[in-house]
């Protein structure tokens, strides 16, 4: 079993291989299992016979071993942990992908509000307008009705326009009574916000 680790400490190796040496140990357990039971029954042998195993020999088998199944288990970890990365990474990119949605939604959301906000400032200016509009046409209907009937009465008669821009009412009137002529001239503005 061992670990092997990156410099910056992101990768990791992981092997584990006891599954392996246990399959390979229950298989021999069988075959030993099927010789003892097609064998009859022996008396047990002396232990002289059984070959015996220097220390310095079983040490170094000891020794293999342990650096075969540290192998094992070093190569198991790292396979892990590159899984997790992967996983990781990709779990990033999920999150990631959901953010810009979030951001992308939050801006349309917002883009909406304002233009919504932009409409209704423009229809409230317009009717704003509109009304100070008719309130001069009001006035001038009433100017002009007051002087038709102030011009029969004394036989004059009453002459005038009037300039209508975006930001501005001109108005020009002229009054003739007999001999004598009057000129109105005046300018109002629209109070319009840019």
């Amino acid at each position: 079993m061992g670990i092997r680790c990156c410099k910056d400490g992101n990768l990791c190796e992981v092997t584990i291989t006891e599954y392996e040496e246990i399959q390979e140990k229950d298989g021999e357990e069988e075959e030993e299992s099927k010789e003892e039971k097609e064998k009859p029954p022996t008396t047990p042998q002396p232990s002289s016979s059984k070959l015996k195993v220097h220390p310095d020999e079983e040490q170094q088998a000891t020794k293999i071993q342990a650096w075969w199944r540290g192998t094992l288990v070093r190569r198991t970890l790292l396979h892990a942990a590159l899984r997790a990365s992967i996983i990781q990474r990709w779990w990033k990119q999920v999150l990631a992908k959901l953010l810009e949605e979030r951001r992308r939604a939050a801006l349309e959301s917002y883009a909406r509000q304002t233009w919504a906000v932009v409409r209704l400032q423009s229809w409230v200016r317009m009717w704003c307008i509109r009304q100070r509009y008719i309130r001069l046409l009001h006035a001038v209907r009433i100017i002009q009705v007051y002087w038709r009937w102030h011009n029969c009465h004394t036989c004059g008669f009453l002459r005038g326009r009037y300039e209508l821009t975006a930001n501005r009412l001109g108005l020009e009137l002229e009054i003739f009574l007999g001999s004598q002529i009057c000129r109105i001239t005046g300018c109002i503005p629209f109070p319009i916000k840019n």
